[in-house]
């Protein structure tokens, strides 16, 4: 089998990667900032199910340095580039996030090169896709493209975007024989390994601890980790997708109070605090002026926008989970874990 790097080893979407590519029989390395979170990663792979033992390496790797990259992918034939910031509240300065996501991904490009990798898996998100551009009704598909300057366009958004584009724009200049594919997913949920999880994954804990008095009118894509993870194995290794880009999406893009609904209806007696009335705007407004990550909603209240999934069910044969799945998996997991309050 096939030596693979994942970076980020200890982020959700990353361990979720590591745990498909173990179970399938690659050797598998793994980059984290800090040696000393190595415990805790094999700690997230053991409640996934997986004893990896010496079939997984660690190395030490920053977005921001070039120290340890060259070591960390010497003899690898595939990268998974899932690294990238993605903080609970906006940053001050645009660039802190940025920055480590342009670089970083050129550093990890340039590092697979000049390592004679075959090809790089970029985990780039729907934020590069469907931000900065005029409502339209048609689902938005990999042809679509943020426009980095629009007005609904916040910090994140704009680091996934011109990350993504940076990744593109290198292999086009100097990628040699790399090749490249990306995997755009909209907000991950699944089963949660350990409290290292996707921001989106917050909204669930929220509305599950009674921490929100309802639902913003807010409408985002669903799709479980454990598809998202599917597909860059996919992508990583079909012909086909040299080049391309593919959005994982379950279904059709659900409302908060929809959410709540699904939560409040599955989830037994952990489901009793869950509101499933929605907020008007102006409240949600002023919850903002306290709550940094809602402030990140302001521009996304009462927007309606959809994507597609046909392009990696027709190219990659991928089959996602469904919406309602993907959201009773993590909450199941969070009762499981005790990651709720009461």
């Amino acid at each position: 089998m096939s030596k693979v790097l994942v970076t980020g080893g200890s982020g959700f979407i990353g361990a979720h990667c590591i745990l498909q590519l173990l179970a399938a029989g690659h050797e598998v390395r793994t980059t984290v900032r800090n040696l000393a979170r190595e415990g805790e990663v094999r700690a997230m792979l053991k409640e996934g199910g997986a004893e990896p033992g010496p079939a997984l390496q660690f190395f030490a790797a920053d977005l921001e340095k070039d120290a340890g990259w060259a070591e960390a992918v010497a003899g690898c034939d595939y990268v998974l580039h899932v690294a990238s910031p993605f903080p609970p509240a906006a940053p001050k300065d645009e660039n802190e996030l940025i920055v480590p996501a342009r670089e970083g991904a050129l550093r990890v490009l340039r590092a697979a090169r000049d390592a004679g990798v075959r090809r790089v898996v970029l985990t780039s998100s729907f934020a590069a896709i469907g931000y900065g551009q005029k409502p339209q009704k048609a689902p938005f598909d990999e042809t679509n493209w943020t426009d980095p300057d629009g007005d609904d366009v916040r910090a994140y958004v704009k680091s996934k975007t011109l990350a993504e584009r940076a990744a593109w724009d290198f292999i086009a200049r100097e990628g040699g024989a790399l090749e490249l594919s990306t995997v755009l997913p909209v907000g991950v949920f699944g089963p949660v390994l350990g409290p290292d999880y996707s921001t989106s994954i917050l909204l669930v804990q929220r509305l599950m601890d009674g921490a929100m008095p309802g639902a913003p009118r807010l409408s985002f894509g669903i799709v479980d980790v454990r598809d998202v993870a599917d597909l860059h194995l996919r992508a990583m290794t079909n012909p086909a997708a040299k080049g391309e880009r593919f959005l994982a999406v379950a279904g059709d893009f659900l409302r908060v109070q929809e959410i709540a609904k699904i939560l409040k209806a599955r989830m037994g007696a952990a489901g009793r605090r869950v509101p499933t009335g929605e907020l008007p705007n102006w409240l949600v407004r002023i919850a903002a002026r306290r709550d940094e990550a809602v402030q990140q909603i302001l521009p996304e209240l009462g927007k309606i926008k959809n994507g597609s999934n046909a392009k990696a069910r027709r190219v990659l044969g991928w089959a996602p989970r469904s919406n309602e799945d993907a959201i009773v998996a993590t909450a199941e997991s969070m009762v499981r874990l005790g990651l709720l309050k009461g």
